[in-house]
């Protein structure tokens, strides 16, 4: 956070808009939605500092001002404790982290607490210990939740079963080739699913689709339909093999933490 240009401002550390969202990794205008969603809940001189008119001009007179800000006719500057009122409307992990980084690299050389009286020293300790408190807090929920989730998606691929057929098979598939990136396309991915099963079922796929595509032929059955036989056919035709298949596709979608809402 040292690389901001510092500003000092009633004798304590602020941030303007835009140095508040880049460091947690947000927009200028995320920052501000959330001020106006909440403005009751901010209070001047506490949380924020509204600079405007004469103040605005040598605010701007004795210090180097981005140039998005050189014509803006009142500019925000956020106190640690607004930063932190951010951090909790905002609830990311990267938005608390910068924070905690705010207050160990920033906001913690802004002021002599010494120089604070009795009371103002316990109530600066106070929320400190408030703040870093909820910190950790919204850090475990978050990774509670996180946890929770993994797990519910789990069990939901895990409970899939023949019947849920072909679009959760395809739906899952096309989920892990997704999450592979763009080294792996959909087919590479099926293909590496009928390869797991041709070795764990110790069948070949291709001899069965060719079976079956002659057997259809002399049934008498027309071209364009027995062209349309995939190896997908002959695993649903087999109770066996769509088993094996479905336990493949589930351990594939699971490894890639792959979420099991595909309908």
């Amino acid at each position: 956070m040292s690389q901001f240009q510092v500003i000092n401002h009633a004798e304590q550390r602020v941030l303007t808009t835009a140095q508040l969202a880049e460091s947690f990794g947000t927009e200028t205008k995320i920052i501000s939605k959330n001020f106006e969603r909440n403005e009751n809940r901010y209070s001047a001189e506490k949380h924020f500092f509204l600079i405007q008119g004469e103040e605005l001009k040598e605010f701007k007179a004795n210090r180097q001002i981005d140039d998005n800000l050189k014509f803006a006719p009142s500019i925000y500057l956020w106190t640690e404790k607004g930063a932190w009122m951010h951090a909790k409307s905002l609830n990311t992990d990267q938005a608390w982290e910068a924070y905690e980084l705010l207050v160990d690299d920033y906001y913690s050389v802004k002021i002599n607490t010494q120089a604070l009286s009795p009371e103002l020293q316990l109530f600066n300790q106070i929320f400190n210990s408030v703040a870093r408190m909820e910190l950790e807090q919204s850090k475990l929920k978050n990774d509670v939740d996180a946890v929770k989730q993994q797990v519910e998606n789990q069990n939901e691929i895990l409970a899939l079963n023949p019947i849920d057929g072909r679009k959760k098979v395809t739906g899952l598939l096309n989920k892990v080739a997704q999450s592979l990136g763009g080294g792996s396309s959909y087919q590479d991915v099926r293909t590496d699913s009928y390869k797991r099963l041709e070795d764990r079922a110790r069948c070949d796929l291709t001899k069965r689709v060719v079976n079956k595509r002659q057997r259809m032929a002399l049934e008498g059955l027309a071209k364009t339909k027995i062209d349309k036989v995939s190896k997908l056919d002959v695993v649903f035709e087999d109770g066996k093999l769509t088993e094996i298949y479905f336990a493949i596709v589930k351990e594939m979608a699971i490894q890639n933490r792959i979420e099991a809402d595909v309908s």
